[in-house]
């Protein structure tokens, strides 16, 4: 790997020059504890902090200052970022390795919307694709869809993997309380494991007769998804027979391929379209989030979409010091680039968001985590930092040793809803679940606290021994949301795609293509068939490889 630099020695004069005067108020910054920023300025908060919509984004935490913060600016617009902005809310090819546009914007843009008309063909077909999912969830949900013995559905099952399963599995989570209501509770249930072992789990706890699948998959060819689909049909055709009419009865297929969907047996009227233009951890806004709308509703699923809709809106127009995503994008280029730091945890203080980082570890390292700019040539800047996390409760018994006491510098994002049950009565169960609520806004704000301030938190407690001493200047950013609800999840997680795509516009990569996983995937698949003893392998196998294989035979 090269090595990186502080200042690249390519891009514009404007850029470089953009760099080296960042890299002066880093070397300015660096020996300075964010506690002395507080008491430098101890009305911090009101000049580094911002609201939009349902969100307010406290960065407040973090080890900058004003004239670090105009400098990132300066950045943003040497590097173009709002022509790039420009481009993305277009149908260019933003992303140049596929030579595709990057139209996930267009999927939560709404009718009545300017650029509707400016995109009109591709965002017409969206909205009949919208059309054509909610007649689908007004089916199931009247108990109209029935299988092959004339039951109604009663469970459904997304199978999928990577976007296709990750997006609609956290938000069906985290929006469950937003579950709509009906005489018999619908069952929605995930399966992307490719050893099957997912499936066979579920597959023991449902009935054949009242069981719809999903098939998610833009391709239609991921060996993980197809697996788990085959296996889906045998365990129908064991119950059922092999009669005509099962798939139709028992399948929906999702993909930008209808011609694979219908190759495999998918009918045509339970097919729903993506487009090429649509990543997949990108998708959930398309119909790849139809486990979303059975679990909420399409009213519900709407207001995702507008949420998402109002931050796509901010992020067009807003400027650099009140822009949320800009403002979370630069704040991370300063930490990785100027500061060093190349760790990030993501740490909602909400059980319902307990798939969050692993969202947000999908989106931004398979987004940014490359080495190679536009252009084809090595980076001279690091990239995506390693991005990982869990829900904070339980994160604090389990990592916060390290984040306090330990050797490494870690950013993190403490994410939570300011109000948790809004519909609560004055019941002693309700108020004892506020109370709760409550308790977990007391723990995410006191440890970013302890972790900003270290010991400057803790006056009154006297010399501490080394052992029970908390350094800080750990930098964080809070981002609250007012409630967790459909339209603030869509907000915000509108505003880390905006983010990632802002960072990627610095660093000069593409945010949009994966390739470092396609080379895994074509290895994989020879290497079954030489477990299998199927085919011998295209090249030689490396020691180990033959070893492990060996012993797997052997057992």
């Amino acid at each position: 790997m090269n090595a990186f630099k502080a200042i690249p020695d390519t891009g514009t004069q404007a850029e470089q020059q953009a760099w080296a005067d960042l890299n002066l108020q880093s070397e300015r910054l660096k020996p300075l504890h964010i506690a002395e920023l507080f008491n430098a300025d101890p009305q911090r908060f009101s000049g580094f902090s911002v609201g939009h919509g349902p969100l307010l984004l406290d960065y407040s935490k973090q080890r900058l200052d004003a004239l670090a913060l105009e400098k990132l600016f300066a950045l943003a617009d040497a590097c173009d970022l709002k022509g790039w902005t420009e481009k993305l809310f277009s149908t260019q090819a933003v992303n140049n390795t596929e030579d595709r546009a990057a139209m996930h914007w267009a999927l939560r843009t709404p009718v009545d919307d300017v650029q509707y008309q400016s995109c009109h063909e591709e965002l017409k077909g969206v909205q009949d694709q919208l059309d054509k999912m909610g007649e689908m969830v007004d089916k199931i949900h009247s108990g109209q869809w029935r299988g092959m013995t004339g039951e109604p559905i009663t469970d459904v099952v997304n199978i999928g993997v990577g976007g296709s399963d990750l997006g609609p599995l956290m938000v069906s989570r985290a929006l469950n309380d937003f579950t709509l209501k009906r005489s018999r509770s619908l069952g929605i249930h995930f399966a992307s494991s490719m050893d099957g072992s997912q499936m066979a789990q579920l597959l023991k706890q449902l009935r054949p007769q009242n069981t719809l699948f999903i098939v998610s998959s833009k391709s239609f060819s991921t060996v993980d998804t197809l697996y788990n689909a085959n296996t889906a049909l045998a365990w129908l055709e064991r119950s059922l027979g092999k009669c005509a009419g099962l798939l139709h009865c028992h399948f929906i297929g999702v993909s930008s391929k209808p011609d694979k969907m219908s190759e495999w047996g998918i009918h045509r009227e339970n097919q729903l379209q993506i487009w090429d233009w649509v990543g997949g951890r990108y998708s959930l806004w398309s119909c790849i989030g139809l486990p979303i709308a059975l679990r909420i509703g399409m009213k519900g699923f709407r207001r995702l979409l507008a949420g998402a809709h109002l931050m796509d809106n901010h992020f067009r127009n807003a400027p650099w010091q009140s822009n949320i995503p800009v403002l979370m994008a630069l704040i991370g280029v300063w930490n990785t680039n100027c500061l060093g730091i190349n760790a990030q945890a993501i740490l909602p203080y909400d059980g319902r968001l307990e798939k969050l980082p692993a969202y947000l570890e999908q989106l931004e390292m398979e987004s940014n985590g490359k080495s190679v700019n536009r252009d084809g040539e090595l980076v001279q800047l690091h990239t995506c930092p390693v991005l990982w996390g869990e829900v904070g409760p339980n994160a604090q018994h389990a990592f916060y040793q390290l984040l306090h006491q330990g050797t490494e510098v870690v950013t993190c994002d403490f994410i939570a809803p300011a109000l948790r049950y809004h519909e609560a009565t004055h019941s002693e169960d309700s108020l004892e679940l506020i109370r709760q609520h409550e308790l977990a806004l007391a723990n995410c704000l006191a440890q970013s606290r302890l972790l900003a301030l270290g010991e400057a938190a803790l006056e009154g407690e006297g010399e501490l021994p080394h052992y029970k001493r908390y350094r800080g200047n750990q930098p964080s950013s809070t981002l609250l949301m007012k409630e967790l609800s459909p339209f603030s999840l869509g907000a915000m997680l509108a505003a880390y795609e905006h983010k990632v795509f802002a960072q990627a516009v610095i660093w000069g990569i593409n945010p949009f293509d994966q390739w470092g996983v396609e080379m895994g995937k074509k290895i994989a698949t020879e290497t079954l068939g030489v477990i299998r003893k199927e085919q011998a392998p295209e090249f030689p196998l490396d020691s180990s490889t033959l070893g492990l294989i060996d012993f797997i035979n052997a057992q």
